[in-house]
């Protein structure tokens, strides 16, 4: 599924290491097509509408689930973005008579609402080692997603809806597995979470990067917060 600028997310990452000199290679993993657990850095899972998540959801679990699985334990970090994240969860409840299953490798559960959808420029505070940072994109999910009762939000919400519009958090995280509405999209919008999560694959620190002019990124984040009203 890449419908919510998930092609944008992926450019990120390979331009950003290509200017590094770190070697990178995209392998897309198709309907049918199965995983094999530590031959992937990085396992992105992107949006799509309802139609699409149930047929990717029919071949996560059936197909991929275990690999999945397995590359959660081995330590790969796994991103979600919207449609992905909810997949990662427990289950999407569309209403009374279906139900798309998920991964269960984040404790969390959707429910289709019947009230407006989230909409807008989002902004959220996180901390993943390095200290209270912000992180700004755009929200479009119907869906209200649940935190089970020891799930780690990914963040605080600053300004937006986040998971429901409600709990004041956004997105989930287990470990390296990380589910987030925020698209729009969401690497471009935060340059410094896009080597986050570059290190976090490679398994180094964020700082062992080699620094990068990121003057026009810095820009870029500027806007986003601006236009969700930071």
């Amino acid at each position: 599924m890449n419908i919510y600028a998930d092609r944008g997310n992926l450019l990120m990452l390979r331009m950003r290491c290509q200017w590094r000199g770190i070697g990178f290679q995209l392998i897309e993993s198709g309907i049918g097509e199965e995983l094999r657990p530590g031959k992937h850095d990085l396992i992105y899972l992107g949006g799509g509408q309802d139609r699409d998540q149930l047929l990717c959801a029919e071949d996560l679990v059936g197909v991929k689930g275990q690999a999945m699985a397995g590359a959660a334990e081995q330590g790969t970090l796994i991103l979600g973005v919207c449609g992905g994240y909810q997949l990662l969860g427990a289950s999407y409840e569309l209403g009374p008579a279906q139900s798309i299953p998920g991964l269960g490798l984040l404790d969390v559960r959707t429910v289709r609402d019947p009230g407006p959808r989230l909409i807008g420029n989002v902004a959220i505070e996180v901390d993943l080692g390095e200290g209270p940072k912000v992180l700004a994109g755009f929200e479009n999910h119907g869906g209200r997603t649940r935190l089970g009762a020891a799930q780690a939000p990914l963040g605080r919400v600053l300004k937006g809806h986040g998971n429901d519009g409600a709990s004041g958090f956004e997105g989930a995280r287990s470990g390296n597995v990380i589910g987030t509405y925020l698209h729009g999209p969401l690497l471009p919008k935060n340059a410094w979470f896009a080597d986050w999560v570059i290190a976090t694959a490679l398994r180094i620190e964020p700082s062992e990067l080699t620094p990068l002019d990121d003057e026009l990124e810095r820009q870029a984040h500027q806007s986003a917060l601006r236009a969700a009203g930071l």
